[in-house]
């Protein structure tokens, strides 16, 4: 948190800055977990879905920024010959 920011490292070359709209309260627990909350639950969702659209979860790693809960299917990588 930077202020009432959320700064967030993804892997980028830079620090992604977001602000949280209006109503919404952002708290980090810890280092890669992000609580937010707030009245309306849409408005909750909508914004936990732009940060997870930054950077998805993909499917060969499992990289990315996940919901508390949710399992990613994993994919089997290339075979060698």
């Amino acid at each position: 948190m930077q202020g009432t920011k959320l700064q967030l490292s993804l892997g980028f070359s830079h620090p992604v800055v977001m602000e949280p709209p209006a109503g919404i309260k952002v708290a980090v627990e810890g280092n890669t977990k992000v609580s937010i909350s707030g009245a309306d639950k849409c408005e909750v969702g909508n914004f936990a879905a732009i940060i997870r659209d930054k950077r998805p979860p993909e499917p060969y790693k499992g990289k990315g920024v996940k919901y508390a809960g949710e399992r990613i299917l994993r994919k089997e990588g290339k075979t060698g010959k």
